[in-house]
This record gives structure tokens, C-alpha cells and sequence, in this order.
């Protein structure tokens, strides 16, 4: 199991919809939450991409030389890029990071978004586009000078002169709800990503990508987004998830609501039935909760619990085949240190975990200057 964490590159803070306990996310906080997030034995970190975002190709660049291991998962954006830039941006940044860089395919969602950048193509059009983009930026990263001729696309004489460590190219992760996204996550990509549905219907997408996969003789990996929020007891967590969303008002979640309904992208449509934009039935599942789907676009749901139940319901979701959960939490530096501190020990990962008891370093502050000390509680 991989578990991933976030940049919150669009914004931070202790809730959501209010500039009330918000903070800044600058250089240095970004840097602080990725150095965590590599100390604490994340597997990666997500970036994310839009008109509310830093952008994300110099957001990783500024924060590789701070890390050592963590992995960057970035966005190309077909339609706002060429391939053959694309390509070249990928394996410089690849090289530069020491073979560190995940590549995130968006699409893209939100048409009005879309416009102001330039891309005039309906919801079909814009993925056929990706798929000549992709077939372009993974032969030229290959070592194919490329010549190509697509309804979208054209490209002469195209090549990357100098190549990326991870061969044939960066590994490609890719969400997309669509039966036509889907058919492209099946041609290109080797991790295929949901947003934090059900286990059902997470199973129901799982079943359906292998068939499509397997008939292009391929095989998937599976990860999921999603927010959590744990704490040492349930009765902690869900308080902590109320108290996220308690300035919202409903003007504020109708508003956001009216946004979302323009967006023609699949999964943000499945993202909203989940709620309709509610707070009557949020709990859509066990320990799946929807509240922050009511103004945030995109991953709307979180994983909240004790340690014990979250990692249960990730175990669930493992169980169907997925292998990397890409986490975030409010605020996004202190939740970081949280699931680490408190899930982290409860769950087979692939990368090292904090530090133990046999540290040099201090492990837990010093009793009376002179105690080290022990797992055990304190009395009270």
C-alpha cells in the first residue's frame, strides 16, 4: 500500500467556505508541508492544476531540492500544452528530481475554466485530443522522432533530445468517469484514479477498467482520492468533521452547487449525487462522508474515523484493488504529521515510517531531564 499526500497549492486553512482560520500557502508553507510529508514517509505528494492553482510544474521544481525521496505527482494538460514541450518539461523535471516525477493526465472538467485558456472542444473532442497527445508525448519520451497527423494534433519531425531516468518515460496516472475516458485511461496509462465513491461502485469502475484494459492486452494499477480525518476516537472525528463545515452557510453551498452543475466532467456529476447539495445524509457510507464535496470541486469525500476504522475501510478499498491512496486534511501541515502519527503504524506500507523508539534523535520530550519516555500513557 502507497499513501500519498497533497498540496494545497489553491488554498488552506481550518475550514472550509471562510477566510476563518485560513493561512497563507506561500513558498515556505508549501515547502514545509512537502519536507513533512517527505520526513514522515509519504510515498508521494499530488499537485494540483487550475486557474485556482500555483502552477504546478513550478511548484514541484521549487520544492524537489527541499526533499529526498518524495515522489511529485504532476499535471499535463492536453489541449493547453503541446506533447512535445510536455515531453521535454517531463523528463527535465524527471532528471532534475532523480526520477521523481509522476505524471497526472487532466482533461480537464469545467468549460467556462476551459474557455478562458483557450480550449473550445465539447467533452468527447477534448479526450480524443488527449489520446493523440498521449500517443505523441509517450513515443517521442520513448525515443521515437515523431511525424503525426491527428484530427487534433500535428506534429513534425518531434523528439526529446536528452531522456528521462524513469524509462520508457514517467509513469502515467489518469481519472476520468466516461466510458471515452476510460477507453483512454485503457490505450495509455499504467495507474488509473477514482475519487472516493463507495466501495461499491469503486468496485463496479475496478471490474470494468481490467476488462478494458485486458482487451488491449494491459494491466492497471488503481488509486483512490480522497480527504481523511482521524483522530484517537470516532466521537473526535466526526467532531472534527462538523467542525470543518460549520461557517457554511447554504448561500454559500448553493452557489458552489450552481458552479459544479456547468462542469460536464462525469465524476464531478457522481461527486455531487453524492450529496445533491445537502447536509441531511452525509454519511454515505460507513465512515465515508461527503461534506466537503459541498464546496470543494473535485475529491469531495473523506475517510473519518478512530485509526483502526479508517485503516479497515482502507483495507476495504484494497481488498478491490487498490494499491495508492492519495490523502489531504485541513490544514494540510498539521493533518500531515496526524495520519502519520496515527494510521501510519497500522498499516503495511512500502516506505519507511517515523522513526522509532531507537532513534539518535530525541523520540518524545525528555522527562524531567533525565527520563526517556515510554509507549505507556500517562496516568491521569
Amino acid at each position: 500500500m502507497n499513501v500519498f499526500w497533497f498540496i494545497p497549492t489553491h488554498g488552506d486553512g481550518r475550514y472550509l467556505g471562510t477566510s476563518q482560520g485560513a493561512r497563507a500557502v506561500d513558498a515556505d508553507y508549501m515547502q514545509q508541508i512537502a519536507v513533512a510529508a517527505d520526513r514522515l514517509g509519504f510515498e508521494g505528494v499530488l499537485i494540483p492544476t487550475g486557474t485556482s492553482c500555483e502552477d504546478p510544474w513550478v511548484v514541484a521544481s521549487s520544492l524537489v531540492p527541499a526533499t529526498k525521496r518524495l515522489k511529485f505527482l504532476v499535471a499535463v494538460r492536453p489541449g493547453l500544452m503541446s506533447p512535445t514541450l510536455a515531453a521535454r518539461m517531463s523528463a527535465s523535471l524527471d532528471r532534475i528530481s532523480g526520477g521523481r516525477l509522476l505524471i497526472n493526465v487532466v482533461a480537464g472538467g469545467d468549460p467556462v475554466e476551459l474557455a478562458g485558456d483557450g480550449l473550445f472542444l465539447d467533452h468527447t473532442e477534448r479526450y480524443d485530443l488527449t489520446s493523440e497527445f498521449l500517443d505523441i508525448w509517450r513515443r517521442e519520451l520513448s525515443g521515437e522522432t515523431v511525424d503525426y497527423e491527428g484530427k487534433h494534433l500535428q506534429v513534425k519531425g518531434g523528439h526529446v533530445l536528452y531522456p528521462p531516468i524513469q524509462q520508457p518515460y514517467p509513469p502515467l496516472w489518469f481519472g476520468g468517469s466516461s466510458p471515452v475516458a476510460q477507453q483512454v485511461a485503457a490505450d495509455h496509462v499504467d495507474v488509473y484514479l477514482t475519487w472516493g465513491e463507495p466501495p461499491a461502485d469503486v468496485a463496479n469502475k475496478i471490474v470494468e477498467m481490467r476488462k478494458l484494459a485486458e482487451a488491449k492486452g494491459k494491466q492497471l494499477r488503481f488509486g483512490i482520492r480522497l480527504h481523511v480525518i482521524v483522530r484517537e476516537t470516532e466521537e473526535e472525528a466526526w467532531k472534527a468533521a462538523n467542525d470543518l463545515i460549520q461557517h457554511l452557510d447554504d448561500e454559500t453551498i448553493d452557489a458552489a452547487q450552481r458552479i459544479f452543475e456547468r462542469f460536464d466532467s462525469v465524476g464531478q456529476k457522481r461527486m455531487a449525487n453524492l450529496h445533491r447539495g445537502s447536509r441531511s445524509q452525509l454519511e454515505i457510507s460507513p465512515n465515508l462522508w461527503a461534506g466537503i464535496g459541498l464546496v470543494r470541486g473535485g475529491a469531495g469525500t473523506a475517510l473519518v474515523g478512530s485509526p483502526e476504522i479508517v485503516a479497515e475501510r482502507m483495507r476495504e478499498y484494497e481488498s478491490l484493488g487498490i494499491d495508492t491512496f492519495i490523502f489531504s486534511g485541513y490544514p494540510h501541515l498539521e493533518e500531515a504529521y496526524r495520519v502519520a502519527e496515527l494510521l501510519f503504524p497500522l498499516l503495511s506500507l512500502e516506505r519507511s515510517q517515523l522513526p522509532g523508539p531507537s532513534s539518535i534523535s530525541p523520540f518524545g520530550e525528555i522527562i524531567a531531564n533525565a527520563t526517556k519516555p515510554t509507549a505507556r500513557a500517562s496516568a491521569h
